[in-house]
């Protein structure tokens, strides 16, 4: 596998930053990999890599603006960012770079934009893996928001985040959580017409000691898809299945790819 990090211009000045991970001959499509809303390209770690290993499939993990070297994005959040990203930009990405055939693999924030995304492209979204996917601000959603902004002010969670994000570190936080508790958000929050339009095949896994969203997120966006989607609540994992369970994950994420023939030339 070759892989290259590069900045790639979608128009309107904005380039953002990617990784691509790359075979000589692809078994499949290529993997996209959205991160969560604290996160970026490095806070995925070894994930994409061990997933584009064991399905042959390359793999293309982007910074979204706001993160790493992608430039500054619009403050505070507008209402509608999480389908402005999925419904927009991330297409304009996949287009510049030519790239048709995709598998949306999103966590957090980035499991509801790929919601969007698969809602908007159709049929060259040939499969979806959400994890810790989100359609409505529930309960534990916004009590884990209150603890995580406690962590922040009072551990080293700042300082950890600030290794990934440095100057950007508190405007991302800021950024984060005031959406999410603004009640203008959470009332606007409606999904429905992009589950609803999904033609592929649909993976949604969320950790059972999630500590950011109740298990009907599951059971509610497989509603939404219908029949070509299934659920998966993971033992003993919290918000972060693929890094806490990263084998377990990139094994079911396989096995799930294999059953809806997605892959090629596999036994």
């Amino acid at each position: 596998m070759q892989i290259r990090d590069m900045m790639v211009p979608i128009g309107d000045g904005i380039e953002l930053e990617v990784r691509r991970i790359q075979h000589a001959e692809p078994k499949g499509p290529v993997l996209v990999f959205l991160h969560e809303s604290l996160g970026s390209i490095a806070l995925w770690r070894k994930f994409p890599e061990k997933l584009a290993k064991a399905t042959g499939c390359d793999a293309l993990i982007y910074n979204r603006q706001g993160y790493g070297h992608s430039p500054d994005e619009e403050l505070p959040r507008p209402h509608d960012y999480l389908e402005t990203a999925g419904e927009q930009w991330l297409p304009r990405l996949l287009d510049k770079l030519e790239i048709r055939d995709v598998v949306l693999i999103g966590h957090s924030d980035g499991g509801s934009i790929a919601l969007v995304t698969a809602g908007t492209m159709g049929g060259r979204v040939k499969a979806l893996a959400t994890m810790a996917a989100h359609i409505y601000a529930d309960h534990l959603t916004l009590a884990g928001i209150e603890e995580m902004a406690v962590r922040y002010r009072e551990t080293d969670i700042r300082d950890r985040l600030a290794r990934y994000h440095g100057n950007r570190t508190d405007d991302l936080f800021n950024a984060w959580q005031t959406v999410w508790r603004d009640e203008g958000f959470q009332a606007a929050m409606d999904f429905s017409r992009w589950l609803a339009a999904i033609e592929c095949p649909a993976i949604i896994i969320q950790g059972e000691n999630d500590e950011y969203g109740v298990p009907e997120q599951v059971t509610d966006i497989v509603a939404g898809i219908g029949p070509k989607a299934r659920g998966v609540l993971l033992e003993d994992a919290g918000h972060s299945p693929h890094l806490e369970k990263q084998d377990q994950v990139v094994e079911l994420l396989y096995d799930f790819l294999r059953s809806e023939s997605v892959l090629k030339n596999c036994n």
